[in-house]
């Protein structure tokens, strides 16, 4: 059955009001109108529903049948919209509705849970969910619209056509390197890249823009790297490398997140620093959770870059 044409908020509002009191002239004055102003509105939501919802009586009023069953929907009704504006206000100030979020691999060693559990503990009512993938792919759930924000490296600046997305530097995340524990430089307090021409490399093949990093480093120290293990991610290279089967970068920001099995190393001449971002569709709608978030992503990335590196 439509809606009947008139019926109208304000006068819910005031009908339920009645509805409590028992009286048009106690409603007025909570609802702030006149009397005559309230019998005005219950007159026209009587018209809107068809009949009396209310017994006049010499002191007061009572609900008619059609008005008792009325004021339970009217109560129902109301508090919906209610919650629905609070919802809204909720989501324009960033403390609710849902965040959709995106991150590269390693991001989601350390950087992305501390933010996101930082979120959570600021605004419990921000839905969030994470989806991980390649910088490329980020870009692209971007520019698709299923994704709010994504943490990715500088790739989409230097790879990936960037029209149409907002780039915000985060940080510049220096890599490290990760030795077996008996290696000759692991006790080293830093290593130059160099030093490293002469062993095995475990490299991430799915990840193509870890591997760029990886040889472009490595050219910049002059050798080319032997690759005797390509794996799909970093969570098993570090498996490799505490076997003793050769060494591999590891990102600044996720090297909190290594095996205990593992030394990690900063290199000396700082051969390999990758950008970082927070991306988003230029043309988004705002999203102030979203920007709370990039807030509390640079926050967490300070605090990691400033935190002693790992033994």
């Amino acid at each position: 059955m439509p809606i009947p044409h008139g019926l109208a908020i304000e006068d819910l509002r005031v009908f339920v009001e009645v509805a409590r009191r028992g009286s048009f002239t106690a409603a007025a004055a909570t609802c702030g109108y006149t009397q005559s102003g309230v019998s005005r509105r219950i007159a026209a939501l009587e018209r809107a529903t068809g009949g009396p919802l209310f017994d006049r009586r010499a002191r007061g009023v009572r609900l008619t049948p059609a008005g008792d069953v009325l004021s339970a929907h009217a109560t129902a009704a109301l508090t919906a919209i209610e919650d629905a504006v609070a919802a809204v206000e909720d989501v324009r100030r960033g403390a609710g509705g849902r965040l959709r979020i995106g991150s590269f691999a390693t991001a989601d060693a350390v950087l992305v849970p501390e933010a996101l559990a930082a979120l959570r503990r600021a605004a419990p009512d921000v839905q969030t969910t994470v989806t991980e993938g390649l910088t490329r792919e980020l870009v692209a759930w971007l520019r698709a619209g299923t994704l709010d924000v994504a943490v990715v490296s500088d790739y989409p600046v230097d790879e990936v056509p960037a029209d149409g997305i907002a780039l915000d530097h985060l940080c510049d995340d220096p890599m490290m390197v990760a030795l077996p524990p008996g290696h000759r430089l692991a006790g080293e307090a830093a290593v130059h890249l160099a030093d490293l021409a002469g062993d095995p490399w475990i490299e991430a093949g799915r990840l193509a823009a870890e591997a760029t990093t990886l040889h472009t480093a490595a050219a910049r120290a002059g050798f080319a790297p032997r690759t005797d293990v390509t794996v799909p991610g970093w969570t098993a290279k570090q498996g490799f490398v505490a076997a003793g089967l050769g060494v591999t970068l590891v990102p600044r920001l996720a090297a909190g997140a290594m095996r205990s099995d593992v030394v990690v190393r900063p290199l000396r001449d700082e051969a390999a620093v990758r950008r970082v971002f927070v991306a988003r569709a230029a043309r988004a709608p705002a999203l102030p959770a979203a920007d709370r978030f990039a807030a509390l992503l640079r926050e967490t990335a300070t605090a990691l870059a400033g935190a002693p590196p790992p033994v």
